[in-house]
């Protein structure tokens, strides 16, 4: 009883964020160690339960990370937010010149000594959204302006055409996320077209570059997942899989560690790992995900409604956007709503530098929360 109201006494802010986090990384667990057991008996010499322990320690990391970042006062985060972008288009800039190569795409940086491999977009996606906040906030009065708006277009075209080369889904994600913070921090349309222009005339010349240097830009992947999107009828061989799985789970599933289809799809334990919760605890346990990840955002909504500072409002819609739509983007995947984005379940698939960033995100979010005088419960 004293430990759990040490525990309580700790923990302030959003109480219920601090839960959904804890249902989350629980079912990333039970998701995790049931698609990756087949790859644990093929590539570790029969030993199933490798990859869970290994999720299982990248998770205590990230619950760790979250606590710390719940600890710094959330204004702390302005005051680094331009050397955070700084550092984030540097390894951007070292991933697409000396990244590590995987599954052709080069997105991440191998951590000397230790082995372990870092993807950069991860950290580059929080890092954007702290200095859009800050931007937003303390320029508002003059941020229409010429020099004042190319500080916030800038930094946005950057991330989003560095990240683009190897990873599309997450550059477009980002783009996204950045109009709506615009929108929400009323930026004037006037700005935003540019930015969609300028975008435009980006893409563009990263689809000659891709003519010219495939090897720099996954042109050819691009491509061919729109054509499959838009022509194959059951949506190439990844979502027909993916459809079998949720259709064989029905509405309550084959149950725990039951799927047959994770012996099929490609990488189930993080791109389509929705379909495997969707095939062992069907249609219920698919609508559990969903409306979990739906009260994330509506407690995020309640934060920044209440927010008497403006930076914690727009940090807190920033980070809880990313989250949310990526989540979404992973289940349309599945489901053959868009084409295939190699975008992964936030919280739930396996990923080290994933799980840990959105961790981050949520250790963000807290400490915005913890400085408000009244969190609705």
């Amino acid at each position: 009883m004293l430990a759990w109201n040490k525990i309580d006494n700790e923990l302030k802010g959003d109480r219920a964020i601090w839960l959904i986090l804890g249902i989350l990384a629980l079912c990333s667990l039970l998701a995790v160690h049931s698609s990756s057991s087949m790859m644990g008996f093929e590539r570790q010499g029969g030993n199933t339960e490798f990859y869970l322990y290994k999720h299982g320690f990248f998770l205590l990391v990230g619950i760790g990370m979250a606590y710390l970042c719940y600890r710094i006062p959330y204004n702390k985060f302005s005051k680094v937010a331009p050397g955070l972008l700084v550092a984030a288009l540097v390894l951007l800039l070292f991933t697409l010149g000396m990244g590590t190569e995987v599954n052709s795409a080069k997105r991440w940086l191998t951590v000397p000594f230790v082995g372990l491999t870092f993807q950069t977009s991860d950290f580059a996606k929080i890092a954007l959204v702290i200095y859009l906040a800050r931007a937003i906030t303390s320029k508002q009065d003059i941020i229409n302006s010429g020099y004042q708006g190319a500080t916030l277009l800038l930094p946005i075209a950057a991330v989003c055409v560095f990240i683009a080369p190897a990873d599309l889904s997450t550059a477009i994600l980002m783009l996204f996320v950045s109009v709506l913070m615009l929108i929400i921090g009323r930026v004037s349309w006037k700005l935003i077209s540019a930015l969609c222009l300028i975008m435009i005339f980006l893409f563009a010349c990263l689809i000659i570059v891709g003519m010219i240097f495939p090897e720099v830009v996954r042109l050819d992947t691009w491509l061919s997942r729109i054509d499959m999107f838009m022509h194959s009828p059951d949506g190439g061989y990844q979502i027909k899989q993916a459809k079998i799985a949720i259709a064989d789970g029905e509405l309550t599933g084959l149950g725990p560690g039951h799927s047959i289809q994770k012996n099929y799809l490609p990488a189930p334990y993080s791109d389509f790992i929705f379909a495997i919760i969707c095939e062992e605890y069907g249609l219920l346990g698919a609508a559990g995900i969903i409306l979990l990840y739906l009260w994330f955002f509506y407690r995020c909504v309640g934060i920044i409604t209440r927010s008497p500072k403006t930076f914690g409002a727009m940090l807190v819609l920033g980070l809880g956007l990313l989250i949310v739509v990526q989540a979404f983007a992973n289940m349309a995947v599945s489901v053959h709503l868009v084409p295939v984005t190699g975008l992964t379940l936030p919280m739930i698939s396996m990923g080290g530098t994933s799980i840990v960033f959105t961790c981050i995100a949520i250790g963000i979010i807290l400490s915005v929360s913890k400085y408000i005088e009244k969190v609705p419960e």
